[in-house]
Formats: structure tokens, C-alpha cells, sequence
């Protein structure tokens, strides 16, 4: 039986709401890889254009807005419809490439340095966790499976409750403070969005193991973008605490 992730895009029915069936052309590491590859081209792309934008003056707010609700709509759509990946993960890349590009370039003139310093992290991370699980040293059991997906749905809680208080005017205390305790639980929260990597990676080789769809690729490198700017955006977060400290 394919396993529990903890992200959001992956669940032990994805495969099964894929459809696949023996005798069609089918999902390999490699071409996940590449799709992978792809999709975070597209984001780069978009997000040198929103980072560009902002420093030449034009207004990136609705690129911030735009991006994020665009990108979680579409999000929403691969989930529910696997088959709808191969074109709509471009797109979600691209809406996302426009929010990370504003959001850095927001933090890059508060903080200088601080993009660079959270896009190493983030691929030192994920390099780590690709590491830790094809060696073995980081195992994806049942229980670390059920563990991280009931932290990362209790985060995911937290901010959609932030949200709906934001609107009116009421603060969550402690998750957006540069306190002591509000840059740990910012350090908590990126431990738990690495370690969906390591979940990621297996449910994209139980799919490869079972023959889904050649088209699931697009979905695997999907569900590895949403797990990448997430891990991102909680890292530079992190790092703007600990700046505006000093």
C-alpha cells in the first residue's frame, strides 16, 4: 500500500485517484527529476521578474496576493485532480515564482543578504534530507508518516486561524513575534517542512514502484514545489527574526 505524506498534495489515495492501468507508459525517477527541474525554471523565471519589478519602483503587493491565492487555488485543483498536473503545475509554478520573487525582494530591502542566505539553506536542506533518506538514515515508517502529517496539518490550522484573526485585527501571539519564543516556533516549523521531503521522496517511489501514470511525474514535481516554497518562505521568515534582533 502507497503511504501517508504529511504535504498536502500527497495522500495514500493519489495514486489511486491517478487511474493508471497496466500496459500504459509510466512514472520513473528520472522523468520526475526532470520534471521537477522544469517547474522550478518556471519559478526562478517569474520570480527574477516580480524581484525586478520591485526594485525598480513598480508596486509588487498585488504580485504577493495574486501569487499566493493563485497558487493555493491551483494547488487545490492538481490535488483533487491528479490528471490536471501536466498543465496546470506550470502555472503554479509560475504564480508561486511571482510570489517568492515579491516576497524576497520585500525582505531583500529590509535585510540585505537575506535571500541568498535562505535560498542556500534551502537547498542544503533538501540536499540533506534527499541524503538522509537514500541512505537510509532517516526512515519514512508509518509513524513518521503519521507524525509529520498531523504537525504539518496542525501548522497548516494555525495559519489559516492567523488569517481569519488578521482580518479582524486580532494577532496570534508568539507565531510572527521576534521573541525567544516566536523563532523557535519558527525553528520548529522548519524542521517539519523539511521532513516532508522525506516523504515526498518515498511516496514518489512507491508511485514509481507501482506503475502510476507517465503524467504522475508532473505531480510528483509538483508536490516537491509546494514542500521547496514552503520550506523557503519559513526560512527567510526565520532568519528576518533573528536580523531584527541585532
Amino acid at each position: 500500500m502507497i503511504g501517508r505524506s504529511g504535504n498536502p498534495t500527497l495522500n495514500k489515495k493519489t495514486f489511486e485517484k491517478s487511474g493508471y492501468y497496466n500496459g500504459q507508459e509510466t512514472m520513473t525517477i528520472g522523468g520526475t527529476v526532470n520534471k521537477s527541474f522544469m517547474l522550478l525554471a518556471f519559478l526562478l523565471g517569474a520570480a527574477v521578474v516580480s524581484w525586478a519589478m520591485f526594485f525598480n519602483g513598480y508596486d509588487i503587493y498585488p504580485y504577493i496576493i495574486g501569487g499566493a491565492i493563485g497558487g493555493l487555488v491551483l494547488a487545490l485543483i492538481i490535488s483533487f485532480k491528479p490528471t490536471t498536473a501536466p498543465y496546470l503545475a506550470p502555472i503554479y509554478a509560475i504564480a508561486e515564482g511571482f510570489f517568492v520573487g515579491a516576497l524576497s525582494a520585500t525582505y531583500e530591502s529590509l535585510y540585505y543578504g537575506i535571500t541568498l542566505q535562505a535560498a542556500l539553506l534551502t537547498m542544503c536542506i533538501f540536499l540533506a534530507m534527499l541524503i538522509s533518506y537514500k541512505t537510509g538514515l532517516i526512515k519514512a515508517s508509518e509513524g513518521f508518516k503519521r507524525g509529520v502529517f498531523a504537525a504539518t496539518l496542525g501548522i497548516a490550522l494555525v495559519y489559516l486561524l492567523s488569517f481569519v484573526l488578521g482580518l479582524f485585527g486580532v494577532t496570534v501571539p508568539y507565531l510572527h513575534d521576534s521573541t525567544p519564543i516566536g523563532i523557535g516556533i519558527s525553528i520548529v516549523i522548519v524542521i517539519i517542512a523539511a521532513l516532508n521531503f522525506v516523504l515526498d521522496f518515498n511516496f514518489i517511489e512507491e508511485g514509481v514502484r507501482q506503475g502510476a501514470p507517465k503524467y504522475m511525474e508532473w505531480y510528483g514535481g509538483f508536490s516537491l514545489l509546494v514542500t521547496l516554497v514552503w520550506l523557503y518562505v519559513e526560512i527567510i521568515r526565520l532568519l528576518s527574526k533573528l536580523a531584527s534582533r541585532d
